[in-house]
């Protein structure tokens, strides 16, 4: 029998429960953050203004988390497993997010505040869904 490739160990069926989780928390604090800046009507006047805040970091995510392996057999098994797995996939996730915000939008930047929020704020928002998840389940 062959050894299963990288992407195997790291990506188990049973975990899209979580995974669908983390995307929907992660798009809702992106959206809470973008709405402190602009109005509502101003985003659904211009929808791309979310797109251009929550794009990188969820590209970030969608690269990290599978890598790390935030959806492996252990990352679906238990919160002591998958709240350290989400933590350590999302930090390099918002570093990509932004450094992909400064390259593609410098007039807009990444003042140091807002990466704080966004490294502190989004391991803590993957966090408490995933405790919830495991409290639910």
């Amino acid at each position: 029998m062959a050894d299963p490739s990288f992407l195997e160990q790291r990506l188990d069926a049973s975990t899209w429960p979580i995974a669908v989780g983390d995307l929907v928390v992660l798009l809702a604090f992106l959206l809470v953050g973008t709405l402190e800046h602009w109005t509502f009507e101003q985003l659904q006047a211009d929808p791309t203004i979310y797109l251009l805040v929550a794009g990188p970091f969820i590209l970030g995510w969608l690269i990290c988390a599978p890598l790390i392996g935030a959806y492996s057999p252990g990352g679906g098994s238990a919160p002591n497993s998958s709240i350290p797995l989400a933590i350590r996939s999302w930090i390099p996730a918002a570093l990509i997010g932004l450094l992909i915000r400064v390259v593609a939008m410098p007039d807009r930047g990444a003042d140091i505040i807002f990466a704080v929020i966004m490294l502190v704020g989004g391991a803590l928002i993957l966090s408490i869904w995933r405790f919830l998840y495991f409290k639910i389940r």
